[in-house]
């Protein structure tokens, strides 16, 4: 069972290209992005060498420029995270649609693989394979950034290993990128199932099936109960920032105004912001998994009976 999904994975990772070109293209353009802003700070070195020189002095603790690095790197993977989120709605709804746009779904028929075991290796795509490709495009754009960041700092007369890599957290920050990356399709996973049932079920324009009903109903909900309930509960599926993993109070609470100096000759762990255990054991997260498994049911249903058009 595990070998069939990897290959079926590996599969859907060849017919949808997608799902590594969308993050290698978001890593060059972020790339040049910095290129084109380290030129552009060259231009301006008259201006740029005190605030260096001010950065570089060995006075400035080594935690400051950990949470400046961290924060660097988290802004840079913010772009990658939007991409993720079109990438995984786009997915859902062409990857049951287009095998049986292109009749490919007559050679996979013939093979001894299930409606459910093809439906559910989609599902696993969405939520493992695409944020493991955009976690690793993610780690190439910030290797690639704080070497194209080193150069700048060396050309200035800085110390780059003492300034940027004795200082960066990359490892705490690439597993608190990780975990949130592999979160986000779990949060998103009502829709996700959705999104599958539809690319099974419509026979042209699965966008438009997809996104009238999402659209529609909370009208619809409002017009005859005057209340706003589902349209809430759908855009906060769509946020980020609704996620129930974030532990921001207690990490806000270390940086308030009496305790901010203390608070900035720590080690800030990007870690200590997320709790993975309130995430698991949120009712939203597992109500959402228990609509998916639903709808992904519907999905194999609808796939193993309905025609190749």
């Amino acid at each position: 069972m595990i070998s069939t999904q990897i290959a079926l994975i590996r599969r859907e990772i060849w017919e949808h290209r997608s799902i590594w070109i969308t993050p290698a293209a978001v890593a060059f353009v972020v790339t040049f992005i910095a290129i084109a802003m380290v030129i552009m700070a060259a231009a301006f070195g008259e201006t740029v060498n005190p605030e260096i020189e001010q950065l570089a002095d060995a006075t400035l603790p080594e935690s400051v420029r950990r949470v400046a690095l961290a924060a660097l790197l988290v802004g840079n993977t913010t772009v990658f995270l939007i991409a993720m989120w079109f990438l995984l709605i786009f997915y859902c709804l062409d990857s049951l649609y287009a095998e049986r746009k292109d009749k490919s779904i007559l050679f996979w028929r013939s093979l001894p693989i299930t409606d459910a075991e093809t439906v559910v290796s989609k599902l696993l795509t969405a939520v493992l394979a695409i944020p493991v490709a955009t976690m690793a495009a993610a780690m190439v754009s910030h290797i690639l950034n704080l070497i194209i960041m080193s150069v700048w700092l060396g050309v200035q007369g800085a110390n780059p290993f003492r300034f940027i890599w004795g200082a960066v957290p990359l490892f705490d920050t690439w597993a608190a990128i990780l975990i949130f990356l592999l979160a986000v399709p779990l949060w998103l996973a009502p829709l996700l199932g959705w999104f599958l049932f539809i690319s099974a079920w419509a026979k042209r324009g699965p966008f438009l099936r997809a996104v009238l009903p999402i659209a529609i109903l909370p009208i619809l909900e409002y017009i005859i109960f005057r209340s706003w309930n589902l349209g809430l509960a759908i855009v906060e599926r769509l946020s980020f920032t609704a996620i129930p993993i974030f532990n921001i109070s207690e990490f806000a609470s270390r940086f308030d105004e009496d305790n901010l100096h203390a608070a900035l000759a720590q080690d800030v762990s990007l870690m200590s912001v997320l709790d993975v255990g309130r995430f698991l054991g949120s009712v939203q997260v597992w109500a959402g998994l228990i609509v998916c498994g639903l709808l992904v049911t519907a999905a194999i249903y609808v796939r193993r009976y309905r025609g190749e058009s």
